[in-house]
């Protein structure tokens, strides 16, 4: 259903979809591939969360908001536990997780419907659309984003390596 047939769903599906797996995941396996275990579970200070914090995070999220929730499949997410971890679990370990489930979140994308996107959903005690479902994991996984992209530029000191110049698109891409 999501090939770019010119249909509302289907744009807007792919569009999710590329930006889920194809933009921001595959930045973020390049953020943290050169950082140690020390790297990924650092905190400035106790009221901040480390890269590690956010991946866990974000795989949380992720699977409770798309793979469950259109799979209807049983919630065992436990998002306090996401913020208390410090450590234990490499950037490798990590990354396969999330990599996991960007996979089963990728498959989800790709048979979604215009009738899953107007259906209604109960997630983490929010009654949506499965639309609004699809857009807050898309925006919630670039603010996280934003902010391992931060502090891995932060802490190595250096460019990450996305252009700024335009991408295939012809749109300004850039990290």
């Amino acid at each position: 259903m999501t090939a770019l047939n010119g249909d509302a769903t289907g744009l807007f599906l792919e569009f999710s979809r590329r930006r889920l797996v194809d933009h921001y995941w595959a930045r973020l396996e390049k953020c943290i591939a050169p950082l140690g275990e020390d790297e990924v579970w650092w905190r400035p200070n106790e009221a901040s969360n480390s890269i590690g914090n956010l991946l866990l995070h974000l795989n949380g999220n992720v699977r409770q908001w798309l793979v469950d929730s259109f799979n209807g499949t049983q919630d065992g997410r436990d998002r306090p536990g996401e913020f208390r971890a410090a450590g234990g679990v490499t950037g490798a370990e990590l990354l396969a997780r999330l990599r996991a489930t960007m996979e089963e979140a990728a498959a989800v994308l790709a048979r979604l419907g215009e009738a899953d996107l107007t259906a209604r959903y109960q997630i983490q005690g929010y009654d949506v659309t499965g639309l609004e479902a699809v857009y807050r994991v898309v925006e919630h996984l670039g603010l996280h984003y934003g902010q391992i992209a931060y502090i891995a530029k932060s802490l190595t000191g250096r460019d990450l390596g996305f252009s700024s110049a335009l991408n295939a698109t012809g749109r300004v891409g850039g990290a």
